[in-house]
């Protein structure tokens, strides 16, 4: 087998997208939207930019059940084996660990990247590059590789790596710590000090160092299909998990290896990244019209206004006068206006607040 035959892709987008409320909605998430006009989803844009890196029959999607006809809709050339639909919402690293023992069974050495579906890249030929070298670095190392890159600005809402010794492979540097989300204060002392990056969410391994990993924080659920002359067909397989995912506890992947294992490494990518998983994120990766206001594929009047997104239906006309430095988001019958600093925090507020008096009707 060759060795790119060998690589493998998992994109995680089985998330409820309330980051991005209300234009994301449970009923249909950020990643399932082509939310900023581009002609592709959130999720087809992620998958497009893996498949020109790995083989397609080696990229899958894990999701939630309530949004496996979505991921099938819109990639109609994925096999059904492909789609990894768990039975229950948990964090990423059960989903990750599903997803290594499915691979595992395939190809018993591989490597995989594991990606969000709600990023962009700005460079896609230095993000190529990028993931080519992390994938031969994995091959070569028992070791979890993630990809950071230099923070911009001081963002609560992102975390943090501390760079440690460096290794004999290029831009490549052990993890010295990992802070997950820290106040704002911090986060300006981490990006003022040098030797912390933001930590995109993207991660490499062998899929055997990787279970290892897991197999230390979460409880042995899939052991049952991992055991050496058993052969679960695809059917069986997802039976099995429906009755047993559930007893994964909510945890991220983050947190299961960052903050517990030793052996993990950062990569100092400069492909150009940004989260679209919130609303100041979104601000700060599109480019800005007059008064650095910016519009997503909305009709605006916008007279003395600065520093703002807005996103309302595409047959809606906002007219805005005197604002600075808010979101202004309408989907369905939800309108949001928030002052943009303090929108992730203010969201889950809400989102609770709204969830609490009303119940589902809004979210």
């Amino acid at each position: 087998m060759e060795k790119r035959e060998k690589n493998y892709c998992v994109i995680l987008a089985g998330g409820k997208g309330r980051r991005l409320w209300p234009c994301s909605r449970e009923e249909l998430p950020k990643q399932f939207i082509d939310f900023f006009g581009s002609g592709r989803t959130q999720l087809q844009q992620t998958y497009d930019r893996f498949a020109k890196i790995v083989p397609k029959e080696n990229i899958l999607i894990s999701t939630n059940q309530v949004y496996t006809h979505f991921v099938a809709e819109q990639l109609p050339e994925l096999p059904p084996e492909n789609i990894l639909s768990e039975p229950i919402h948990r964090n990423t690293a059960p989903s990750v660990a599903w997803a290594c023992y499915h691979i595992r069974h395939r190809c018993a050495d591989a490597c995989l990247i594991v990606s969000p579906s709600d990023q962009t890249v700005f460079n896609e030929e230095a993000f190529t590059n990028n993931v080519i070298a992390g994938f031969d670095f994995v091959a070569q190392h028992d070791g979890m590789l993630t990809m950071g890159v230099k923070p911009t600005r001081p963002e609560p809402g992102y975390g943090y790596i501390q760079i440690g010794d460096e290794t004999v492979f290029h831009d490549i540097s052990r993890v010295k710590s990992f802070t997950e989300k820290p106040e704002r204060d911090f986060a300006r002392m981490f990006m003022e000090s040098g030797e912390f990056y933001w930590n995109t969410g993207v991660y490499l391994s062998g899929v055997n160092t990787l279970i290892a990993a897991l197999r230390n924080i979460l409880p042995s659920v899939m052991r049952d299909v991992d055991h050496d002359g058993i052969h679960f067909t695809w059917e069986e397989e997802k039976a099995y998990v429906r009755e047993n995912f559930p007893r994964y506890p909510n945890i991220s992947i983050d947190y299961a290896i960052l903050e517990k294992s030793d052996n993990v490494f950062v990569m100092h990518s400069d492909f150009g990244w940004a989260d679209l998983g919130t609303w100041h994120s979104a601000y700060e990766a599109m480019s800005r019209a007059e008064g650095d206001n910016v519009v997503i594929h909305s009709q605006t009047i916008m007279e003395d206004c600065h520093n703002n997104i807005v996103k309302i239906p595409s047959d809606h006309l906002a007219v805005i006068n005197g604002l600075d430095g808010y979101i202004v988001a309408e989907q369905g019958n939800v309108l949001f206006i928030c002052k943009k600093e303090d929108s992730s925090a203010l969201l889950r507020k809400y989102i609770n607040e709204v969830q609490l008096r009303y119940g589902d009707t809004y979210i």
